[in-house]
């Protein structure tokens, strides 16, 4: 396939010269000084907590404006961090400074964290994807089953992210792969690349892959922000199957929702193109049989992904009796596994890539940006300021008395508002999945422990992956726009209904499907 896609446009922080971006690091600076050291300290709030504080509207602001690159304001927040803590008083002993070192452990934190173990592999997992064209084959044989009506052609993008989902956890990944074969069927197809056609097939899927990001927990580097919050507030471990019998089904109705928006939105022009499906025959054919590294990928990602589900589960849910029945099947967590496995594809002989082929793939700046957001969150609960802020926001704004639907509604409309000002759902979860904790875990002391944080928070986890509206909400968004065949009010056209339909269909299973799995 000879399709290239055009050049990207400038992405999401990268540190352009527009006003915003030119504003964005003195601004975040400003705020930070001013939050973090010229206010008179809040009562109750420890000198760490409130410059943490102000470093967590720096990075709010930072990431927003998009003042610098995502890696570049990753390495002002460890120093930042570093200074902030290491030169307050510590928030257990007052009367004795935190410390330099201590400062530094804790802005380094997030890299010694399972959830960035997990992230950074899984970035390895979608070269070997992409270096054995495994991923091109499945997404290839998936559009060569629906056949070359344009309506199936669009059900089988969407198929095509649903079926990757499982097994190239990164959303950049995974469209970067699908972006140059639909490519290829549009101009094999004969057909203008700024068709209607051209625009539907791309923007669905951008969209489609952002769904199932919410459908499965090792599909977006932000569920995993989540997990690791829950886990180190809570001390309980999401298991993949539990994250996806709570959150496919909703991946499911609204992967409905999108084909129907699409159609209707972008009409394509005709409804079946001639030799449609000998085209993506073709392609299949140029791909030849199996190779033999294909092969052992396959049988990889298929053994990982059983691991995967049957993380935590016991004998017993097969109704084995006996002692057997309490023992784990096996004793590996996701990112446990995952490093296994990923460790192995990397063994001279035995593997099927070398250190060399993934070094120029790999997204450096995605892992930095990672460990320093974990960080960043952890910071903010060991320092007191989620729950300083978490307090206030609940007495300022009457939450203590909502119901858990009221709530649900309040803070999924929120992240839905604020997400319009971030380029990466990784940098929301970061910055905001910690502060939600801390407002449930008010909400629920104030009503007496009847709301289920964990449930809740997962949910509005979900809402971090609705970067539906606007190109620059994501970076497959971006990947899909850099191939020049829609505009930006195409997208915004298609993604405004989406996100409204997204929004009300959280409240709908908040009412009934979560309500009975225990979750609101």
């Amino acid at each position: 396939m000879s399709q290239t896609v055009n050049k990207i446009p400038p992405s999401p922080a990268t540190g352009g010269d527009s006003l915003r971006n030119k504003i964005g690091l003195p601004l975040a600076l400003a705020i930070f000084i001013i939050v973090g050291f010229l206010l008179p300290q809040p009562e109750g709030l420890p000198v760490a907590g409130q410059r943490m504080l102000g470093l967590l509207l720096f990075s709010v602001v930072l990431w927003a404006t998009e003042g610098v690159s995502y890696p570049v304001s990753a390495a002002i927040i460890v120093s930042l961090m570093t200074l902030s803590v290491g030169l307050s008083p510590n928030v257990d002993k007052p009367e004795v400074m935190f410390g330099m070192g201590p400062g530094l452990t804790m802005a380094l934190g997030g890299f010694s964290n399972t959830a960035w173990a997990l992230v950074a592999v899984a970035l390895f997992l979608a070269v070997a994807m992409q270096k054995t064209g495994f991923d091109k084959r499945l997404a290839l044989n998936i559009l060569n089953l629906v056949g070359s009506k344009t309506k199936n052609v669009v059900i089988g993008v969407i198929l095509v992210g649903f079926v990757l989902a499982f097994f190239v956890p990164s959303t950049t990944a995974r469209v970067a792969c699908i972006v140059p074969i639909i490519m290829g069927i549009i101009a094999a197809f004969g057909v203008d690349t700024r068709s209607k056609f051209a625009g539907l097939l791309m923007i669905t899927c951008a969209q489609a892959d952002s769904i199932w990001n919410v459908g499965i927990k090792t599909a977006a580097a932000q569920n995993m922000i989540a997990v690791n919050f829950i886990k180190q507030i809570m001390g309980v471990e999401i298991s993949w199957i539990d994250w996806f019998v709570a959150a496919a089904p909703y991946a499911v109705l609204m992967s409905v929702a999108l084909y129907f928006v699409m159609m209707k939105v972008m009409p394509p022009e005709v409804k079946e193109f001639p030799g449609g499906a000998e085209v993506i025959k073709k392609q299949l054919r140029e791909l030849g049989p199996m190779s033999r590294d294909e092969k052992k990928l396959m049988i990889a990602s298929i053994c990982l992904l059983a691991f995967w589900v049957l993380e935590g589960k016991t004998f017993g849910m097969f109704g084995i009796s006996g002692d057997m029945g309490a023992q784990r099947i096996h004793p590996f967590d996701t990112a446990s596994i995952t490093v296994i496995v990923v460790s192995i594809l990397l063994i001279p002989r035995i593997g099927i890539m070398k250190w060399s082929d993934c070094v120029p793939k790999i997204n450096w700046g995605t892992i930095i940006l990672f460990g320093v957001g974990i960080s960043l969150g952890t910071a903010i609960i060991r320092t007191q300021a989620g729950t300083w802020l978490a307090q206030n926001l609940v007495g300022t704004f009457g939450l203590a008395s909502a119901s858990p639907l009221m709530l649900l509604a309040i803070l999924a409309a929120f992240l839905i508002v604020i997400h319009m000002g971030f380029a990466s759902a990784t940098a929301l979860a970061s910055a905001l999945i910690p502060i939600i904790i801390s407002v449930l875990q008010e909400v629920n002391g104030a009503q007496g422990g009847i709301l289920n944080v964990l449930g809740m928070t997962m949910i509005l986890q979900y809402v971090v992956s609705f970067g539906f509206i606007l190109p620059v909400n994501a970076p497959q968004n971006m990947i899909a726009y850099g191939t020049n065949t829609f505009s930006v009010s195409d997208f915004v056209k298609t993604g405004i209904p989406l996100t409204i339909i997204a929004y009300l269909l959280i409240m709908v299973l908040g009412a009934t499907y979560w309500k009975f799995l225990g979750y609101v």
